[in-house]
């Protein structure tokens, strides 16, 4: 029997190297999904485990270890997938959606994109959702009024991923605050304040740029096919608004997450029936399984057959299998030496919060997928902030910052290759105008500089949002 001793940092470099080599082979040259190259990821970590003399009892432990510090994300994502389904069928998101399409002027063309776009994803929790749908209408709209496709295609990215990062039911604001020991509602109000600063500028500068367009004669027809598709398909009232309104209240009154996302569930289960007429089969049915739109309008369809218990495994698997490689890194000191070795010489809060976007930012560069870029650079430094007292909420605002946010940046990444896709822009021509996601990383860093609290958070700040936290191993800088 092998004796159990630290890896060398070779050792650690190598198992992740083999994660990136194969990860990055799967997407970018099969267009594969993440999931089994992930997986074989994990049985590499696990040969080195091997190597370093665990036994697989102890390894196999590392991996539930892993999984279960991600089970509340888990459960949240499950329950979201219940809440977007009845939301859909009830016609609360479709309401917001049709509300929101209702404010369209060639003068405020990009501006209202911004908005549109943020209503939608924050409806929906999906940027891809929103740019696959709404923004392929807007395009079409963009290109009547004469505006550059790359301007019009970063106002929809902007608005989409503002949208994406404050909406509970996104699966990476579910996944940031898994990796980091906190719940999705302190997340997300900690994002609140950087995340309107880049926001409202980015509708400053939407707003200013939109002028240069203003005399264009835009054709409306592809917005008026999706309000009309709407109407005709689910009775639309202002009440059907007060879902998200309480669920709103009684987050802010602190309550748990999944209690509030599941009443939100039942009140979509709720209205359903009163004002779609829908019955207990179609609720069960759309609960579990999502709702499947079918108005023959492509763009309505496409955007609401959405939710369900099921829409959310592809979500869950994934967390899954990347916490059994990460429960494997953290055991057997892999991820350790490597932040050891990343830390030498930072000191300062700035630097390591710099350090953090710069991971993340990297790992959409080599392993090309959003979930990647904020489960790896997630539990390589959850121990270090825990380690310098800070509050989990501020690591997961840093992973959302340099993960989620610059992956449809690189036109690799499966981000920037799926807005490829829909909106006929590349990520090197539309990168630049998609301000949002880039300001925000200096707004990040600008307010860690400062020490400010909508970046900086520490444990006695709010120590009962900390759902895994290890304080005894906690001193300051």
């Amino acid at each position: 029997m092998n004796q159990k001793r630290k890896p060398y940092l070779h050792e650690a470099i190598i198992t992740f190297s083999l994660l990136i080599i194969i990860m990055a082979t799967a997407i970018i040259l099969f267009d594969a999904d993440p999931h089994i190259p992930m997986l074989i990821g994990t049985a590499f970590a696990s040969l080195m485990a091997i190597r370093l003399g665990y036994q697989w009892f102890e390894i196999e432990g590392a991996m539930v270890n892993g999984i279960t510090k991600a089970l509340q994300s888990i459960i949240i994502l499950a329950v979201i997938g219940v809440l977007i389904g009845t939301w859909v069928l009830s016609g609360v998101v479709p309401a917001m959606i049709y509300y929101g399409l209702q404010v369209i002027s060639p003068t405020y063309f990009l501006v209202t994109t911004v908005i549109i776009a943020s209503i939608t994803s924050l409806a929906t929790g999906s940027s891809w959702g929103t740019a696959g749908t709404i923004g392929i209408a807007l395009m079409g709209v963009a290109r009547g009024l004469g505006i550059p496709a790359p301007v019009a295609a970063g106002a929809i990215i902007s608005g989409a991923y503002f949208g994406d990062k404050m909406s509970p039911l996104s699966d990476t604001t579910n996944l940031a605050p898994a990796m980091s020991g906190t719940d999705v509602f302190t997340h997300a109000k900690h994002m609140l304040a950087s995340n309107s600063i880049s926001y409202v500028f980015s509708i400053i500068f939407f707003l200013v740029l939109g002028f240069r367009y203003g005399d264009g004669n835009a054709d409306l027809s592809s917005i008026d096919i999706l309000i009309e598709g709407i109407e005709s398909n689910f009775y639309i009232t202002p009440w059907l608004l007060l879902p998200p309104i309480i669920v709103i209240i009684l987050v802010s009154k602190k309550m748990p997450a999944i209690p509030g996302i599941f009443l939100g569930a039942v009140l979509g289960m709720f209205f359903a029936p009163i004002f779609q007429g829908a019955n207990l089969g179609d609720v069960l049915n759309a609960s579990m399984y999502g709702y499947v739109s079918e108005t023959g309008v492509e763009a309505i369809d496409s955007l609401l057959t959405a939710g369900g218990l099921e829409g959310m495994m592809y979500s869950i698997s994934l967390t899954i299998i990347a916490m059994m490689f990460g429960g494997i890194m953290e055991e057997t000191g892999q991820l350790d030496v490597i932040v050891h070795r990343l830390l030498r010489n930072v000191q300062s809060m700035t630097g390591l919060v710099v350090l953090t976007l710069g991971t993340g930012i990297f790992s959409n560069l080599t392993m090309p997928e959003q979930y990647i870029s904020v489960v790896i650079p997630g539990r390589m430094f959850a121990k270090t902030y825990q380690n310098r007292g800070l509050h989990p909420k501020t690591l997961s605002l840093v992973l959302e910052t340099g993960g989620t946010l610059t992956s449809p940046l690189v036109p690799w990444n499966t981000c920037g290759a799926f807005m490829f896709s829909v909106l006929g822009v590349s990520a090197f021509d539309y990168g630049q105008w998609a301000v949002l996601n880039y300001s925000t990383l200096i707004v990040v860093i600008i307010l860690t500089a400062i020490g400010s609290k909508y970046a900086i958070a520490r444990v006695e700040d709010d120590p009962e949002t900390i759902t895994d936290y290890d304080t005894s191993t906690t001193n300051s800088f």
